[in-house]
């Protein structure tokens, strides 16, 4: 009896073990392959808010921490261009005068063309792809060696760009990044993605870049 009781469970102990060994290795897997396919999403639309946030800056001088504004401003709104007609590099163009340069106005969403998203949906520029919810948008001016510069800041935390994934696994990479974090400066410190910082001007970069 005793060995027909090894002999039956053997086989279902084998198969949990292996189970559990499988989804060991795949989980790892599958949870990088999701966090790169959302990241590379979210990097797309925080993009396009930095093209139209940088595009207000220029019409109006500073940041705008509204995705109401910066949406109606996209929609609505004309910024100035500089068109060039004629290269520069034509030595004869230039002699004779050919190559001309003049400012125009044209409307922000012919100038802008939107990565993440078809123009005609603009309204979706608030919205985290994939996940849902809205990014976190900041516009401050901040005084920097004397000077009154405009900043923004736009942000999700992994935590949300993580969500219904693998705790665990999401928690091993806020520590890691967190590590990271310690060797950076305040304008890339973060556990998640974002694009520009209110701490201090850094050419409106991404932390991703």
């Amino acid at each position: 009896m005793k060995n027909l009781l090894i002999f039956v469970a053997m086989p279902i102990l084998i198969i949990i073990l292996a189970y559990f060994l499988i989804s060991g290795i795949v989980e790892p897997v599958r949870f990088e392959q999701v966090r790169s396919f959302r990241y590379g999403k979210i990097v797309e639309r925080l993009k396009d808010i930095r093209d139209v946030e940088v595009a207000y800056k220029s019409r109006y001088g500073k940041f705008t921490g509204s995705f109401d504004s910066l949406i109606d401003f996209y929609n609505k709104g004309d910024i100035k261009i500089l068109k060039q007609t004629g290269s520069m590099d034509d030595s004869i163009a230039v002699a004779q005068k050919l190559v001309k340069r003049d400012t125009v106005i044209v409307p922000v969403r012919e100038s802008i063309k939107l990565r993440s998203i078809n123009s005609i949906f603009a309204d979706s520029l608030r919205y985290i792809p994939v996940v849902g919810g809205e990014f976190e948008l900041q516009a401050v001016v901040k005084k920097v060696s004397g000077l009154n510069v405009p900043l923004f800041e736009a942000r999700v935390s992994n935590d949300v760009i993580l969500e219904g994934l693998n705790r665990q696994l999401v928690v091993n990479i806020n520590h890691d990044i967190e590590e990271i974090n310690k060797n950076l400066s305040s304008a890339q410190r973060y556990s998640g993605l974002k694009v520009g910082s209110i701490d201090q001007p850094n050419n409106n970069a991404g932390n991703w870049e």
